[in-house]
């Protein structure tokens, strides 16, 4: 049985005022900093064998600061980059709205349904974040892992493991910073945590 921990990224400029942020490479914002450093005192007890990340810029950011107390070096694993939104990176929801009204609506009513233009769809990134878990899994046999990746990701792997197609994208929440947990068995997958950000408490206060 293999143990992971999935790790959203920290806060950033565009989680603050809402943008599609997709490949964007943003950094972590001073809030986003210290989201990353209280996820790596949480895990800071546990027996983690490796730290993987997607590559960009802001989840390798929360991955070394949470890596830190734990003696580890992230690795990047591109099973757990962020979707490709394609022409809508960078836009705000109103602009979206604005530009591609349909398309947007059908975003927002039927997410499963969306492939984004000359980007992604949610059966894309479920397909490899999947695979990327199938590996690291077979290559770490009963070892706890952290995986840190994206809001989009986190939420789609979630439903996979709960058996659930992607048309329940907006029923997981899936916070800055927010710890969820998973082990998978011979049998079945189990998730253990879900939104977990008991750890953030704190920090909501500055």
């Amino acid at each position: 049985m293999s143990q992971f921990i999935l790790v959203r990224h920290g806060q950033t400029e565009w989680n603050k005022v809402e943008r599609f942020r997709g490949r964007a490479d943003l950094a972590l914002d001073a809030v986003g900093k210290r989201q990353a450093a209280a996820v790596g005192q949480r895990l800071a007890s546990m027996s983690v064998a490796a730290v993987y990340s997607s590559p960009l810029k802001r989840a390798l950011m929360t991955a070394d600061i949470l890596a830190q107390p734990l003696g580890l070096t992230p690795r990047t694993h591109d099973g757990l980059l962020d979707i490709d939104f394609g022409l809508w990176q960078g836009l705000s929801p109103e602009e979206t709205r604005t530009q591609h009204p349909e398309l947007f609506t059908c975003w927002i009513e039927r997410p499963h349904e969306v492939r984004f233009p000359r980007g992604e769809s949610l059966e894309d990134v479920r397909s490899r974040v999947l695979t990327a878990v199938e590996h690291l899994a077979a290559e770490h046999e009963s070892e706890t892992v952290v995986l840190v990746s994206h809001v989009v990701v986190c939420r789609v792997l979630l439903l996979a493991l709960l058996g659930l197609d992607n048309s329940h994208f907006w029923q997981v929440g899936q916070n800055t910073a927010a710890i969820n947990a998973f082990e998978l068995r011979d049998s079945a997958p189990m998730v253990t945590l879900i939104n977990d950000c008991c750890h953030l408490k704190n920090l909501a206060q500055e």
